[in-house]
């Protein structure tokens, strides 16, 4: 599983962000392609290397045609959003930020959120910030980010409604539970759009994680010179999860044997197991007592869900007891890619071990769709899509 750890000993941005996932190997390219998708114009990306007191860092921004700009409220904002043909995660993880972001201002002004006109993070700069973030966190596979505490500078900052303290308001509401620090430095170091950056998606803050293994050292550039170099650093990695745990394969084992149950519901109780958090559910034909021929179901889940799943069985089926066993398993590392191809895009399953590449696989319902929609042979797209995915194979094997 891909890691993020973010350092923001000199705050963040979202054009820091969006650097740093750009400087981690996000194509520029491709940013651009997808951003495309949003029905935004007027607007021009900037994407070069510059030294930050002698740190080389990629800066990104964008350049707005201000007076060809509307005013957006959140309403606004989620339907440029949800109307576009970004993916699903993408879609999701952009909507998740600019609620948080929403709620901040929403609460700092007393107004409901829909009424939340957004000023400065309603332009598309931000949109486009933010919507790049998590284009970025799907292109590179990342799972969890974590980070240090924000160091968000001091003084004051001009905005729409004056002059504010250091944090802003909406910033400062945002960080709630958030570790942060001031130091002297009388600059604005975490934005409002980089503070619902962090406060939805960073899943602990303090030091790098336990058993945290850094792949890549990354840097996002501000747009100022300060006294300290003004860069997002980003650290691409994995965890180690077995160390962390002392046993991460550790999963357990629910099954049920039975024989009159109506095979119609065979699937709709899969369908529950699976959105109760199983990891896995399959049925065997067995023969049972009488000769009856009947259905052992499978489940295997973690160990905190186990209540969860017995419950599903004993409600769902037939069974009048369940088993529950003990059982270690070992897993490769699992990221994914997107691959374009002609006719659409394809996500693509890498399995490593030990930093190895030991297995890439297409994602079936990716293939199948493209398969019906342009009436080719299923088999070519697989094929297809393996023969162009080996760039990006040979970059992340690197």
């Amino acid at each position: 599983m891909s890691v993020a750890y973010l350092d923001c000993f000199s705050g963040i941005s979202g054009n820091m962000m969006v650097g740093a996932l750009l400087d981690a190997g996000m194509p520029m390219g491709y940013l651009e392609t997808e951003l495309k998708k949003l029905p935004l114009s007027s607007y021009k990306l900037i994407d070069k290397e510059v030294t930050k007191k002698g740190i080389r860092a990629r800066y990104f921004n964008v350049e707005v045609r201000k007076w060809f700009q509307p005013s957006r409220n959140f309403t606004d904002i989620r339907n440029i959003i949800e109307k576009s043909t970004l993916s699903d995660q993408v879609k999701q993880c952009s909507s998740a930020i600019f609620s948080k972001l929403a709620a901040a201002e929403a609460k700092v002004h007393g107004v409901p959120v829909e009424k939340i006109h957004f000023h400065e993070v309603g332009a598309v700069d931000s949109i486009i910030d933010i919507v790049g973030t998590a284009i970025g966190l799907e292109y590179l596979g990342i799972k969890e980010i974590y980070a240090s505490a924000l160091h968000v500078g001091a003084g004051y900052v001009k905005c729409s409604h004056g002059q504010m303290p250091v944090p802003a308001p909406a910033t400062a509401e945002l960080l709630s539970g958030i570790p942060f620090y001031a130091e002297n430095i009388k600059k604005e170091l975490v934005t409002p759009t980089g503070a619902a950056i962090v406060a939805t998606l960073v899943k602990g803050f303090g030091s790098t994680p336990p058993n945290f293994k850094s792949r890549k050292v990354c840097y996002g550039a501000g747009s100022r010179d300060i006294e300290i170099p003004n860069v997002l650093r980003l650290y691409l990695g994995e965890k180690n999860y077995a160390a962390e745990t002392g046993n991460a394969g550790e999963t357990k084992i629910v099954e049920t044997n039975i024989d009159d149950l109506n095979p119609q519901v065979y699937g709709y109780v899969m369908e529950r197991l699976f959105a109760a958090g199983a990891h896995d559910v399959y049925l065997t034909s067995i023969i049972m007592k009488k000769n009856r021929p009947g259905t052992k179901i499978t489940v295997m889940v973690s160990p905190e869900k186990v209540n969860d799943i017995v419950q599903i069985m004993l409600a769902e089926t037939s069974t009048l007891g369940v088993r529950i066993l003990g059982c270690e398993t070992a897993h490769v590392d699992v990221s994914m890619i997107n691959v374009d191809t002609e006719w659409g895009t394809v996500k693509v399953k890498v399995g490593k071990l030990n930093d190895r590449l030991i297995n890439v696989a297409p994602e079936f319902e990716d293939c199948k769709t493209i398969a019906a929609r342009h009436k080719i042979p299923l088999k070519t797209i697989h094929l297809h899509v393996l023969r162009n995915c080996g760039p990006m194979l040979d970059l992340m094997a690197k």
